[in-house]
Formats: structure tokens, C-alpha cells, sequence
């Protein structure tokens, strides 16, 4: 079964935008955290998906092959409409939302789904932090909660990086912005030199 579009779907995409995440290279931070999360659970395959308007794209992956898949058939599209809880889906086969979707009857052959909504600082839900297997199970309690712990973990490292972003842009604003007062300057003594030739005595700018 597709999963409903939430009404705040145009702001949520828009605040996934801003982090300019979507088709960027691998990074060790959040291959970390998916290591971590498939240990603690103890399964095969565990990614950090992000649910964008038509696919679902993963960040990090183990045990998965797919760089993606289309949003219609993502278990993610679910997890995102409940920012305050784990999704978890304990038995694909028994499950009608999700027994004959193709990730359940063909590769990966996903049969257990537990996610955690990586929730932003503005409330939305940019995808999540999940693990999966090809057996049934189920999350103990202490799973479940250090699931959530790495999900707002990932979302810490999103902020990081959007942060560091911005940072370097105004550095590199400000070098320019430096660059040019340095040109104009330089320019301008130029010109009071050669006033000063053609009109010896004349007032000058003084100089710093």
C-alpha cells in the first residue's frame, strides 16, 4: 500500500532541500552510524533514507545494494508520518500494506522493518535511520531506543554540514568582498598619483 503524503509535504521537501544533501558523495559519519545501527539490532541491512518527492535516496547503506527506489514503494515514505515514534513492521508477509510490494518479494526481500523518522529542528520529517531484515523480528525496547538516539544523531550531522556550508560561503564572501576593497584601493592610489603629476600640490587622500 502507498504510503499517504503528509499536508506539510511542500514545507517538509523544502527544508530537505535547504540541507542540499540528495545525490552528494559518501561520507564516514553517517556510514558510522549505519554500522552501529545494524549491530544494535542485529541485522543484515540498515540505511539512513532520505524521502524526497518522487524516490527515497540513501545517504548511507549496508547490505543493500539499490542507491534508491522510488517513493511509492519506500517502507520510509511510512516512517516519515510519524515523527514521534518508531515505524516497524514485524512481518511483510503478514502485513497486507506490504506483501506484495517488490522490495518484499524480490530483492532485498525485506520481511522485518523498523525505522526511525529523522526528525529536522523545524519539525519535519526528512526520511529515516533503518534497519531490515529477511526474517521476522521484532526490536527489544533498548534497540528501539538507540535507533531514535542514532536517528537524531544523523540529524545533528545533517545540521553540521549544512552549518559548515554556510560557514565556508561567508568566508569565502568575505575574502572576495576583501579582494575587491584591496583592487579598489590600490586603484584609487594609482589615481592620486597621476592627479598629483598633472596638478603637483594637490590635496591627497591620506593613507592608512
Amino acid at each position: 500500500m502507498k504510503a499517504a503524503i503528509p499536508p506539510d509535504d511542500a514545507q517538509r521537501l523544502a527544508t530537505l532541500r535547504g540541507y542540499d544533501i540528495m545525490d552528494s558523495p559518501p561520507e564516514q559519519a553517517y556510514d558510522d552510524l549505519v554500522l552501529l545501527a545494524a549491530s544494535i539490532c542485529q541485522v543484515p541491512m540498515a540505511q539512513v533514507s532520505l524521502v524526497g518527492e518522487n524516490r527515497q535516496w540513501f545517504k548511507s547503506k549496508l547490505g543493500v545494494e539499490a542507491a534508491e527506489t522510488t517513493r511509492d514503494i519506500a517502507f520510509c515514505a511510512h516512517t516519515i508520518l510519524h515523527a514521534d515514534r518508531i515505524f516497524e513492521v514485524q512481518d511483510a508477509h503478514a502485513d497486507q500494506r506490504f506483501v506484495g510490494s517488490p522490495l518484499v518479494t524480490g530483492a532485498p526481500h525485506i520481511r522485518f522493518y523498523a525505522g526511525a523518522p529523522l526528525v529536522a529542528p523545524d519539525g519535519h520529517s526528512l526520511g529515516a535511520m533503518c534497519v531490515m531484515d529477511r526474517v521476522p523480528r521484532t526490536l527489544t525496547t533498548e534497540q528501539k531506543n538507540s535507533l531514535q538516539a542514532l536517528s537524531r544523531t544523523a540529524v545533528a550531522q545533517l545540521e553540521l554540514r549544512r552549518r559548515s556550508a554556510e560557514l565556508a560561503k561567508l568566508i569565502t564572501k568575505h575574502q572576495l568582498s576583501e579582494e575587491k576593497m584591496s583592487v579598489a584601493e590600490k586603484e584609487g592610489s594609482r589615481l592620486l598619483v597621476i592627479a598629483e603629476k598633472i596638478a603637483p600640490g594637490a590635496p591627497q587622500r591620506p593613507r592608512r
